[in-house]
């Protein structure tokens, strides 16, 4: 038997051969616009990863992501387009965003539901609740710059999403790596009955696990919605799946009491970099759908055999 240590440092070799491989095959690969086009779709996804990281941790997990950032688009363009002001727009999200994040955690720990029906319940009113709140895509028609510049705009050469995923990047490298509520996080998911009788309360960091992941979704619906001028009911139709599959990718563990930031990062990079591969290649772009439902469940195999093999992969 062979065995394998699951680190950033194999993510980060299997992203420099697909870089390699995709640079032969097509040089535009390496081109500043598609560069930039990568950077950009990866920085929506690896801002709600965060919070994904930090629940998958503790043992939870939200599937409702994608249909609250769906949502998050028509709310954002339909306030701003009412009143003509970005700051009402961000209050309605972050506010709307804020009552799901919570109902999600409530739902979890005060009725016990398991996060992963819960989240689906929520997932499913809320894909039904956007069409009662707007039956169609809503334009838009207040034509702020500074708006488009969130999504569309750059700074330094760097696309904005790109800028805004960075500085919220250090907070959560520090709190998962260097606090004691990253500990806490992981101990949750590891053992939660020991976590409890540690003095840690349990419920009160799940909630705010499902908060802080329904914010972000906040922070990415507005970066779409700037990126396509407009809400859209099923913009960010299977965004929970490729939130997820990249998380897992990344060496966090689907049982909980582990979490990589950086190898989220890495996982991120890898799918979007499969994603583009698969556009250069001609290939149908179902394919970018197709390939996470693949590499999720070797994701969580894999964990599942790391897990058993006390952190090392047996072939």
């Amino acid at each position: 038997m062979k065995y394998f240590q699951t680190n950033e440092s194999i993510l980060f070799g299997l992203l420099v051969l697909l870089c390699i491989f995709l640079s032969f095959y097509n040089p535009q690969f390496y081109s500043i616009q598609n560069i930039h086009s990568i950077l950009r779709s990866s920085s929506t996804v690896m801002i709600v990863a965060f919070g994904m990281t930090i629940l998958l941790t503790s043992g939870e997990v939200d599937l409702s992501v994608g249909a609250l950032m769906s949502f998050v688009t028509v709310i954002v363009m339909d306030v701003i387009n009412i009143t003509g002001s970005i700051s009402l727009g961000l209050i309605a999200v972050f506010g709307f965003c804020l009552l799901i994040g919570l109902i999600n955690g409530l739902v979890r720990t005060v009725l016990n539901v398991n996060s992963l029906i819960a989240t689906l319940a929520m997932m499913l009113i809320l894909q039904g609740s956007v069409y009662v709140y707007s039956m169609a895509a809503i334009y838009n028609t207040h034509l702020i710059p500074l708006f488009s510049f969130i999504g569309q705009g750059f700074f330094l050469n760097i696309p904005m999403p790109v800028v805004i995923m960075l500085i919220i990047l250090p907070f959560f490298v520090v709190l998962l790596n260097y606090t004691r509520y990253g500990r806490y996080f992981s101990a949750i998911g590891s053992n939660p009955d020991a976590a409890k009788l540690s003095g840690i309360n349990n419920n009160r960091y799940k909630v705010i696990g499902f908060v802080i992941t329904s914010l972000l979704v906040g922070v990415s619906g507005v970066i779409l919605a700037s990126l396509m001028d407009t809400g859209q009911q099923g913009s960010a139709k299977g965004f929970e799946l490729i939130v997820i599959a990249a998380v897992l990718l990344g060496g966090t563990s689907f049982m909980g009491g582990r979490g990589t930031i950086i190898g989220t990062i890495l996982g991120i990079l890898i799918l979007k970099i499969i994603d583009n591969g698969i556009i250069l290649m001609r290939i149908p772009q179902e394919f970018q759908l197709i390939v996470p439902g693949f590499i999720l469940i070797l994701a969580v195999y894999f964990d599942g055999i790391r897990k058993k093999n006390n952190g090392w992969y047996k072939f």
